[in-house]
């Protein structure tokens, strides 16, 4: 269901499923050759996103991709590197090398059980360190892909005609908000329409954290967010990670 401005009407009785049902007598049957790895964070969003926010938008598109593509869906890693969100209530982060050890087990465990190619779905902006991952891993040849790339993220922005950019619209704000509004209504409260932050240019964030931009947690502009946006954003995100499979030597 919608409003009038199209923003999704959450059924009261819902609840958003972020993990991956399939048996593994329905992996062996598939036989996939690439998993695909959602990493979130539990961090804060404002008063009317949860701390899962991340997990919940990199579960959303990897399951966008589940149905489009041949791939093994993974549950989340549902904690990262969230330290630059510490100065507010709720927030857990673990270190970059734990992080990293996590998908280095999971990518071992995979390659034991013949999968062999990963494509790591990243939720949070301030995940730095998967870069470096995926750098290192595909030092002996494509392996590993970090999906959205930047690229991805604005063509999806391009084709939703979202008001907003990247830098704007960093956190909490239009395209986060779309995406469940359209996908898990049930996560968002009111308070989106009057959030609006502009956090500027913002050149010690590494430094002083989110705090230092913003009080409400919010860099962002969610009241433009919609539903028909969020569908357009996921299906243009869906349509992009051909590429990524493509890359990695695999047909889809």
């Amino acid at each position: 269901m919608a409003d009038d401005d199209g923003r999704a009407i959450a059924d009261p009785g819902s609840a958003v499923n972020l993990l991956p049902t399939a048996t593994s007598t329905d992996v062996q049957e598939q036989q996939p050759h690439v998993a695909v790895l959602p990493v979130g964070s539990f961090e804060q969003h404002g008063r009317y996103l949860p701390l899962i926010t991340d997990t919940a938008i990199a579960c959303i598109i990897s399951q966008e991709i589940g149905d489009a593509y041949p791939v093994h869906l993974l549950p989340p890693i549902t904690m990262s590197c969230s330290h630059e969100h510490a100065a507010f209530a709720g927030t857990v982060s673990i270190s970059a090398k734990t992080l990293y050890a996590v998908i280095d087990d999971i990518r071992a465990s995979l390659a034991r059980s013949g999968i062999h190619k990963l494509v790591i779905v990243n939720g949070h902006g301030g995940n730095y360190v998967l870069s470096n991952v995926v750098q290192e891993a595909n030092v002996d040849g494509p392996a590993v892909s970090l999906f959205p790339l930047g690229a991805d993220w604005d063509r999806a922005r391009d084709h939703a005609d979202l008001v907003s950019d990247r830098h704007a619209d960093m956190h909490a704000g239009e395209i986060e908000t779309s995406i469940l509004l359209h996908a898990a209504p049930e996560l968002v409260r009111d308070g989106f329409a009057d959030a609006d932050h502009d956090g500027g240019s913002r050149p010690f964030l590494l430094v002083q954290g989110m705090s230092a931009y913003t009080e409400a947690g919010v860099i962002g502009f969610p009241s433009h967010a919609t539903a028909a946006k969020g569908k357009v954003v996921l299906a243009s995100l869906a349509e992009s990670f051909a590429g990524h499979l493509e890359i990695l030597g695999l047909s889809n």
